[in-house]
Order: structure tokens, then C-alpha cells, then sequence
């Protein structure tokens, strides 16, 4: 079965006005862990219950293994690798030292990252055949110009003391990506005002301190 693909358009954040098109993959469903066993199971000598049995093993010594601070690699697959976040209600250490410091108690496994193993996008590519789908991809307009999404951006971290991507794209009307992309253009940009905290999935934006 073909896969379908449309081209997405997003705005070039290094020329303003500009828009770009990238290409996007459909997905249609999601492939479970009983279907995956049941073709594994006709391809072997193994029954669909053993396979999500082994299957079973493999995530809880998986679990184990990321539990003591290891990544998990897989050949073929990719490598697993556990990421951390505060508990839910926990203020988050500020970079200045001036808050309190956060110990264990307050800090637990927020997701797990994963990166594909070449191997695997090898795979996929050898297997896939793409068709562009009939259907235009609905793209996220911003009412606003880049000057007054900043400017917005500013104003909220008078008002708050840290902003994410989520709470940017509520106020600009951006996509996620594309908010993403706009405010760490913003905090490389002189002048802008906007500094950076944390990193990878815990990234937050605050107020930049300008120096006296």
C-alpha cells in the first residue's frame, strides 16, 4: 500500500514574507502491538502470544536499564534515551540561583527521546512508495505581523515569568513548529528581549536581563 504525502507551507523566518514548502507524510492510523505481533507471527516459528510476550521483556528491561541512567540502543532501531522533568506543582530552579534548588523529590522521568537508527530509515525508504495526497494541507496563518507577535511576546513575560511554545502559539496563531522556529529566532536576535531556559522538551522563554 502507498503512503501519501502533501507539501506543508510554512513562512521562511529568514525572509520575511516568504513562504516555503516542505513535504509532509499522511498518517492515516496506527499500527498496535497486536498487529506488529501477528505478522511476526507468520513470519516465524513463534505464536502472537509469544511474540508480545518477548515484546513484554524487551519494555520492562528496557525500563530497568533507563532507570539507572543507561540509554538503550537497539540495532536496527534506534537508541532510547530517558529524559527528565519536574513533577507536576514543582517551581523550576531559576538560572540566577536567587529560588529554591530543586532535589530528587522533585524531579521524575518526563518521556523517553528516541532517534532512529539509520538502519531503520534505510529500511523504511527501500519499503515506501509515496503519492501525493489530493487533499491541501491546512496551514496556520498568523494575523499578525513579526513585530507585533514580538512585541506580544514581550508583553506576556512583563506579565509572566516564563513563556513556552504552547502559550506562543495560542497568542500569535502560529503553528507548534512554527512557533518554535520564531522564538529561537527571537533569542538569537539583539534587542529582542527574550532570553532562554532549560533545554530539549523542558525549553522555556523568559525575560532577558539586559546588562548593567
Amino acid at each position: 500500500m502507498s503512503a501519501e504525502y502533501t507539501m506543508q507551507e510554512m513562512n521562511n523566518l529568514h525572509q520575511d514574507g516568504e513562504t516555503l514548502l516542505y513535504p509532509r507524510m499522511i498518517i492515516r492510523d496506527c499500527c498496535g502491538t497486536e498487529e506488529l505481533a501477528s505478522t511476526i507471527s507468520e513470519e516465524s516459528s513463534f505464536t502472537p502470544g509469544e511474540v508480545m510476550g518477548m515484546m513484554r521483556q524487551l519494555c520492562r528491561k528496557m525500563a530497568a536499564a533507563m532507570a539507572e541512567g543507561r540509554s538503550v540502543k537497539l540495532d536496527g532501531l534506534g537508541t532510547f534515551s530517558p529524559s527528565l522533568a519536574l513533577r507536576k506543582g514543582r517551581e523550576r530552579e531559576t538560572t540566577d540561583g536567587s529560588g529554591k534548588r530543586r532535589n530528587a523529590g522533585s524531579i521524575e522521568v518526563g518521556s523517553v527521546n528516541f532517534r532512529a537508527d539509520r538502519m531503520m530509515v534505510q529500511e523504511i525508504n527501500h519499503r515506501c512508495h509515496l503519492e501525493r495526497s489530493p487533499k491541501k494541507f491546512v496551514r496556520h496563518v498568523s494575523k499578525f505581523t513579526p513585530e507585533e507577535r514580538l512585541a506580544k511576546a514581550q508583553q506576556f513575560l512583563e506579565e509572566h515569568p516564563m513563556m513556552t511554545v504552547s502559550d506562543y502559539t495560542r497568542m500569535t496563531g502560529l503553528s507548534r513548529t512554527m512557533a518554535g522556529q520564531e522564538l529561537r529566532k527571537w533569542y538569537t536576535t539583539p534587542g529582542s528581549g527574550i532570553d532562554i531556559a532549560g533545554s530539549g522538551s523542558h525549553r522555556v522563554y523568559i525575560k532577558r536581563k539586559e546588562n548593567i
